[in-house]
């Protein structure tokens, strides 16, 4: 294991909670990812990406189908309203 890849555990999972929704807000709307997609970007590693994946799932943030994942309609209007800001 790498440095980048074992950051995540280190600094805790909102850390890559967040990553991931800013991740998928930086493409287009409606814009899927693999989970093996957003483990190589954000160099994360498998168990806790599905952790962090399922805590997004499970508030609507996030919609995850299979392998696939999308950040949730109500997740991109509060997006387009500017009320995400980084």
């Amino acid at each position: 294991m790498d440095k980048r890849s074992g950051q995540w555990r280190a600094a805790g999972s909102e850390r890559l909670e967040r990553a991931v929704v800013l991740l998928l807000l930086s493409g287009e709307s409606e814009q899927r990812w693999s989970c093996a997609q957003l483990a190589a970007e954000l160099s994360a590693e498998d168990q806790p990406l599905e952790e962090a994946l399922g805590r997004l799932a499970r508030a609507g943030v996030v919609s995850v189908a299979g392998a696939d994942v999308t950040v949730s309609p109500a997740v991109w209007r509060i997006d387009e309203l500017g009320l995400i800001g980084i």
